[in-house]
């Protein structure tokens, strides 16, 4: 390993894919990332045409489509139920006008400005190298040629929400000449599902007269009813050269119709600089003036926003001797950056020879086998999920892009989608030790509740309900996207899998504080915040702003999940029940159910499937639904033990009767799970979508029910079997690795991960894209982050009171280990180690709770349990032998299974 990679952790490349500063296709994708959640840039590493694509995670590209739900959604429930119950599957969802609804979309995320570096010393490149640090989140380069050896690092600090940019003289003293210019947002764009319309746009590219900085300002669409209407964003680059000179220059008009500069392309030319360092950073603004005013503006708000915050860095970190302290600056984001990526290792031996290749060739030695995983990739892509995880979170979920694109137009908008993607790559959240991850989850979640409730009222007339979106743009997740082939509208389990990390999260680590930031939009959740009906009162809401934090359990989860509940709760009506044959029925006016009947769940929609020989995806009874409503009852009886309110025991009485009362799942004639618990559906095992495997994954019925967990291994067999069409998404093959971990099918693991590491799902960046083949063109990080998920699993299972180690080692991971995992009894698990040949395992657990009594087992062969050196006494159960164990705060327990 060379030089640049002295440091622990990290990948490296031997070249490099430039992108064209016109028609630049995917090239971007193979550049490195780095990101602080909110700012964050894509870097191409060309030597003497280097690219930085600067981003923010709260870009949205406006569009003229709708930010409210139509008023006619209200009024088509019955309708929906009525022929939802007699299989009437030609029914169309209609508009306003009583045509079939077409369906509309949110808005799109959208790149910042591409900075473009074109040096002036080129030469024959040699000995080029580009990497990524995962311990300080830089990103560097370094190749040699005539004029000596060049290097130059960036990163995007946690301490400080800029970018900034280190170039040095060459090692035998040649000087720094390049211009710095911005590209051309026309370049840049890409018509790749043509929901919105860039040309709508006006920007301008800014140098000021002394080259300071180069910044460009963009003001969006002015749309009616666009919250964004007078909006627009803006990326400014602070340039700071050392001993040589800079100007303003004026490059060619490139005659772009959407640049309304003045001076349309100016840009900054340096001359024998001994060191440069850009200072960047990218925000938005709702109050940006009129359309019709942006193109005579000289004064920009935004702009002194941006130009004084860097400012503010190029001063803090400003040396004696008047030099830009680089190290200074990178010090106090590194130890931010590197406690989170350090909280966990994983180790997989095997394969060492391949643990000092550069990124493409490990990709390739992966993709030439197509049966098994190579160790060496595993534990790269392992450490690259982490890094880029870390990257894009603490102040939102990621999206769909995790939050990276240099392309306008992205795939599926590059929004958050909530019935997967967002949900994979939240999977290692919690288990995986991250502390910032979940801040900007629950900010994320909240900032959309204002809308989750509308979804409920509207969909379903509900009052103190929330129902989630399948999709939300990061603004808004109101029921605007919804046809009759896509029928999100009546989605109805996502209030129970999007506060199901949260319940983890508490699981994890107890009770916290949550800090109330912006993005959380309080002034709007006076309602929502409380288990009463109507909210907060003023008082009450004035006394939780002025504390500045909430209370995760009495503020979020339990307010939260009773409104999940209260949901389930009105969706379950006595009109619409099965009798005691399972039969579906309909009386109306029926105000209570008989002995033995049970409530329907009507209508619904398993995404994105329907039953063979029935046309529509609005269905009754979709298991997902049965389980979700099971697992939100379960978490919410469980917050109210906890907190005790008063009047708490009526409450849980009244949830666990609701809990009798649910659909019974149903089992086809092999056994298998059904996809919807109705007779008078015949299943459909073509599809790549897992929804009906709830139980198993996200929740966790299968673990202490023998009889439902191998009712859905049959299940997934059948998905196994008859899944011919559409099995590229990386989604699926996550989905189906984190369901066999569940169902301890170590081997299933593996064998679902390798449709995306053998093919085409990793770029030479190592991130990853939305297929197996790249049929879509679509950049997505579900699979890079579902990856850590998959292995947490496999290597841990955890639940209140519960803890398996190894529950589905794959047969060929004979030896490894991993430290730092979080075990969702707020547990950590410091260490686990085995050695399969030799029949060890050896844990380390630590308490972040006293008295914590723990079912512990393992999942690989054992006769022997130690704890700290003495033999315990084993037990057993339904579902297997295990030792019983009671564990106190902060104390190291040493366990061996032998």
């Amino acid at each position: 390993m060379s030089e640049a990679h002295l440091f622990k952790k990290g990948n490296y490349a031997y070249g490099w894919t430039e992108v064209p500063v016109s028609n630049p296709g995917y090239a971007w994708r193979d550049g490195m990332v780095s990101g602080n959640g909110e700012n964050g840039y894509i870097t191409s590493g060309s030597p003497y045409h280097d690219s930085f694509i600067f981003q923010y995670m709260w870009f949205n590209y406006p569009s003229s489509h709708p930010r409210e739900i139509p008023e006619e959604l209200t009024g088509q429930l019955e309708e929906a139920r009525w022929n939802v119950l007699n299989l009437n599957d030609q029914w169309k969802i209609k508009d306003h006008t009583g045509a079939t609804r077409i369906r509309t979309f949110y808005y799109s995320y959208h790149p910042g400005h591409q900075l473009r570096l074109s040096v002036k010393n080129r030469g024959s490149v040699n000995g080029y190298e580009r990497w990524t640090n995962y311990e300080t989140a830089e990103t560097g380069v370094r190749y040699g040629d005539e004029f000596g050896q060049w290097i130059r690092t960036s990163f995007t600090s946690r301490a400080d929400n800029v970018t900034i940019t280190k170039l040095e003289q060459s090692s035998t003293g040649s000087k720094i000449n390049m211009t710095i210019s911005i590209d051309d947002i026309s370049n840049m764009s890409r018509a790749h599902n043509g929901t919105s319309e860039i040309t709508a746009l006006h920007y301008k590219k800014l140098v000021d007269p002394e080259a300071k900085y180069i910044a460009q300002l963009v003001h969006y669409p002015s749309y009616e009813g666009s919250e964004l209407s007078q909006g627009g964003y803006g990326g400014l680059t602070r340039v700071i050269v050392m001993n040589g000179s800079k100007k303003k220059i004026l490059l060619d008009d490139t005659q772009e119709p959407m640049n309304v500069g003045g001076e349309p392309n100016p840009a900054i030319q340096i001359v024998d600089a001994e060191a440069v360092y850009l200072i960047t950073q990218s925000n938005r603004t709702y109050d940006m003036g009129t359309m019709e005013e942006f193109a005579g503006m000289s004064d920009y708000a935004l702009l002194e926003q941006l130009l004084s915050n860097t400012d503010a860095v190029a001063q803090k970190y400003k040396s004696s001797d008047g030099r830009f302290d680089y190290q200074a600056a990178l010090s106090p984001h590194a130890e931010l950056h590197a406690a989170e990526f350090n909280a966990v290792s994983f180790s997989l031996p095997g394969d060492e020879a391949d643990k000092d290749q550069d990124n493409l060739a490990l990709l390739h030695t992966q993709q030439r086998s197509h049966s098994r995983i190579n160790h060496a990739f595993m534990e790269q892509i392992y450490n690259q999920g982490r890094y880029a995880m870390i990257c894009c979170n603490g102040s939102s979920a990621p999206r769909l892009y995790g939050m990276w694109t240099g392309e306008w137009n992205p795939g599926w908008r590059g929004i958050y989608t909530l019935d997967a993607n967002v949900n994979l790559q939240v999977a290692a959240m919690n288990t995986g030790h991250l502390t910032q991850a979940q801040l900007g989850y629950i900010a994320f979640f909240l900032r959309n509740l204002p809308d989750f409730e509308y979804n409920a009222r509207m969909a379903y007339g509900m009052h103190d309900a929330i129902q989630i979106s399948v999709n939300s743009d990061g603004d808004r997740g109101m029921h605007v996207e919804y046809d009759n082939d896509y029928p999100f509208e009546y989605w109805n389990a996502g209030a129970s899998w999007c506060l199901l990390p949260i319940y983890e999260y508490w699981q994890c680590y107890g009770n916290m504080e949550i800090p109330i930031v912006d993005t959380m939009r309080i002034q709007e959740l006076q309602t929502l915040l409380s288990v009463q009906d109507g909210g907060l009162s003023d008082e009450e809401f004035a006394d939780l702003v002025e504390k500045g934090y909430l209370d995760l359990e009495k503020d979020i989860l339990l307010p939260l999940l009773t409104k999940q509940a209260n949901f389930w709760e009105q969706i379950c009506t006595p009109e619409y029940y099965t009798d005691l044959g399972g039969n579906a029925c309909y009386e109306r006016g029926k105000t209570s159910l008989r002995e033995g009947e049970k409530y329907m769940i009507i209508p619904g929609y398993s995404p994105e499937n329907n039953p063979i020989g029935y046309n529509s995806t609005i269905t009754a009874n979709a298991t997902m639904d049965i389980s979700a409503a099971r697992d939100g009852l379960f978490m919410v009886i469980a917050m109210e033990k906890t907190v005790k309110r008063e009047g708490y025991e009526e409450a849980v009485a009244k949830w666990e009767k609701l809990l009798g009362l649910l659909p019974a799942y149903k089992y086809d004639e092999d056994g298998a799970l059904r996809e919807w618990a109705m007779s008078e559906y015949t299943e459909n095992n073509n599809h790549r979508h897992l929804s009906h495997l709830y139980p198993a994954w996200p929740a966790y019925e299968t673990q202490n029910n023998p009889s439902l967990a191998a009712a859905a291994k049959t299940a997934l067999e059948n998905r196994d079997k008859f899944n011919t069409e559409d099995a590229t998404a990386g989604h699926g093959w996550m989905h189906k690795a984190l369901v066999s971990a569940r169902l301890k099918k170590g081997d299933g693991v593996v064998s679902a991960l390798l449709p995306m590491l053998a093919g085409a799902g990793y770029y030479a960046s190592l991130m990853t894209d939305h297929d197996t083949n790249r049929r879509n063109h679509c950049y997505c990080t579900d699979t890079s982050f579902g990856v850590i998920g998959a292995v947490n699993e496999a290597l841990l299972f955890s639940n209140t009171g519960e803890i398996e180690l190894l529950p589905a080692l794959p047969s060929d991971w004979n030896a490894g280990s991993v430290e730092g995992l979080m075990a969702r009894t707020q547990v950590e698990v410091k260490q686990l180690s085995w050695d399969m040949p030799s029949g060890k395992v050896k844990a380390v657990l630590k308490s972040r709770a006293s008295g914590n009594t723990i079912r512990l087992s393992a999942g690989v062969p054992w006769t022997k349990a130690f704890v700290d050196g003495k033999e315990a006494q084993v037990q057993s159960g339904e579902t297997g032998r295990f030792i019983a164990i009671t564990l106190h705060e902060g104390t190291d327990v040493i366990i061996d299974f032998n």
